[in-house]
């Protein structure tokens, strides 16, 4: 009943019906996460995970893995896009060392919730281990449970890692059956030979794996540090009815892996951009889910979710605020007018 009072209250806005698209979805969306007929967005926060991978060493990537602390670096120097749009939209922003292969300072924004310094190579062995899984989930609970404290109802979530493209086209090919040359894409901008050699590289780690139908094994055996505890940080978020904002092609096969274990954590989910990453296109539409933005983003980072947010922000306030045909005297489609 609740769905058609929301919906009722968006149709009879000031405008033609569904004239204002995708808000009107995200509005009818966040009414029904939060329940009330005023929605609200309290103290967006935006969490970036960062670890290491041991496919990197395989030559999946374009780039070395030295490039992932050094990244990290810039975060923690205010440097990167996700800075940049964080500070412009005022979001929150914590950045998290799950396993990264580098011993930092100590930085006030920084997580230290290292598991190793990167993962097992999956080409040869799984990633990690049940217990790194499990450290991996009880890390990034501690993480969200401590945000949640500020009120947060609305989350995002970026990742930082060399080689994650291929940690996520495996899982989500696991999980999907998609065919993995779909799931495949060109990360940091691999050519036509590096990417048919990525494909080769991952094809080969397929028959190594085997068969595996287990989420959390499948997690655990091609997941990087950094994608695990996004996945465990997503479960958290929904057990205190946050909002999710989800980035792109990783951090949905990190929502992907979270709702196998739990399906009804997509009704939290805001889908902020297709990414250029091939995958991300095939993947939404096994969620069919509509993304807010298509501009051919792939620098990952939760860059996606803050420059998303301030359009959730005006699906809130036109709910909120938008005048009714009735409180406004506006005659609508159904208003009978005498000439």
């Amino acid at each position: 009943m609740l769905k058609e009072e929301i919906q009722h209250l968006i149709d009879l806005k000031t405008k033609p019906l569904g004239a204002l698209g995708l808000l009107e979805k995200i509005a009818l969306k966040i009414g029904l996460v939060q329940q009330k007929n005023h929605l609200e967005l309290v103290n967006p926060h935006l969490i970036v995970f960062a670890s290491d991978h041991g496919i990197a060493q395989s030559g999946v990537s374009a780039y070395p893995a030295e490039v992932t602390p050094q990244m990290v670096i810039n975060f923690l120097n205010n440097g990167a896009a996700i800075n940049v749009f964080c500070n412009q939209n005022e979001i929150d922003l914590t950045i998290v060392d799950a396993g990264v292969n580098y011993n930092f300072e100590d930085y006030s924004v920084l997580k230290n919730c290292k598991i190793a310094k990167s993962t097992k190579n999956f080409l040869y062995e799984p990633a990690m281990n049940a217990e790194e899984l499990q450290q991996c989930f009880d890390h990034s609970k501690k993480i969200v449970d401590e945000i949640a404290q500020n009120g947060t109802n609305i989350i995002g979530f970026g990742e930082m890692g060399i080689g994650n493209t291929s940690s996520a086209s495996m899982i989500i090919h696991y999980l999907t059956q998609l065919p993995l040359e779909q799931c495949v894409g060109r990360g940091t901008g691999l050519n036509d030979e590096q990417l048919q050699n990525k494909i080769n590289i991952l094809t080969q780690a397929k028959e190594n794996q085997g068969e595996i139908n287990d989420p959390k094994q499948i997690l655990a055996t091609f997941g990087g540090f950094e994608v695990a505890q996004m996945t465990g940080a997503m479960l958290a978020a929904y057990e205190h009815n946050m909002l999710l904002m989800i980035d792109g092609y990783i951090a949905s096969a990190a929502i992907l892996v979270a709702s196998k274990l739990k399906p009804e954590i997509l009704k939290n989910a805001i889908f902020c951009h297709q990414s250029d990453e091939i995958g991300h296109r095939y993947l939404l539409n096994y969620f069919n889910e509509e993304p807010i933005l298509k501009i051919n983003l792939r620098v990952g980072e939760g860059t996606g979710c803050a420059l998303a947010y301030p359009i959730i922000k005006s699906a809130v306030n036109f709910f909120n605020d938008m005048a009714s045909f009735e409180s406004a005297g506006v005659s609508n489609k159904e208003t009978e007018v005498e000439c």
